[in-house]
């Protein structure tokens, strides 16, 4: 089921504009300064609870990113489609990223004939990241956050397209990224509930939780 709905995606389900669509959402290199400056301008103009998110996102994709994920994907060893099947379509961007958007996109064809790689497929990193973020995302910001779901899940599907991820490593990442979300949330909190008041006495008065509806 996994290899079938593998070369549905990266195969059939294709088209030109998807393959620019998929590689350019596929690039973390691409997208990498855009969020460094959404990130400076949150810390710098936003409110408590956009500082807050912001703070809990990030200690949540390094949990998630540095040592759940990593960990897990040497322990499982598992090959990347385009280093274990034949023929399967790995996509990608010219580089650099911010040049080759505007390039054909590159286009290699696999021979499944892998042997020396030390397997980083599962689970996937780029699905558990944006995952995390956007239930971080929907909790915080209630009325829209839940919409961070959609790049989420965009990126999700685009390791698929692109041949860099196994269908299952995507919802194994999708899984890990929401458990670290919550877990995180939940040591945040305990965390600010129980040392903010003696950090930041007059923060902690008027935002008793991360979670205050007070900007």
């Amino acid at each position: 089921m996994d290899q079938k709905l593998l070369f549905l995606i990266n195969h059939e389900w294709t088209g030109p504009v998807l393959d620019r669509v998929m590689a350019a959402a596929s690039s973390a290199a691409l997208w990498k300064w855009p969020l460094i400056v959404l990130l400076v301008a949150v810390l710098v103009r936003g409110g408590f609870r956009a500082r807050a998110f912001t703070g809990v996102a990030l200690l949540a994709v390094l949990l998630c990113d540095s040592v759940a994920g990593y960990g897990i994907k040497r322990t499982v060893g598992r090959l990347r489609p385009h280093e274990s099947e034949f023929g399967v379509r790995k996509l990608t961007l010219a580089y650099p990223p911010w040049h080759g958007i505007f390039q054909p996109v590159q286009e290699e064809t696999s021979l499944g004939d892998t042997t020396k790689s030390a397997g980083r497929s599962f689970p996937s990193n780029h699905s558990a990241n944006t995952a995390c973020v956007a239930l971080l995302a929907a909790i915080f910001f209630r009325r829209l956050g839940w919409l961070a779901f959609f790049p989420a899940l965009l990126v999700a599907y685009s390791r698929v397209y692109t041949g860099s991820h196994w269908p299952s490593d995507v919802l194994g990442g999708i899984a890990l990224g929401l458990g670290m979300a919550l877990l995180t949330l939940l040591i945040a909190e305990s965390l600010w509930r129980r040392f903010a008041v003696r950090i930041a006495p007059a923060l902690a008065v008027r935002h008793p939780s991360l979670l205050s509806i007070t900007a």
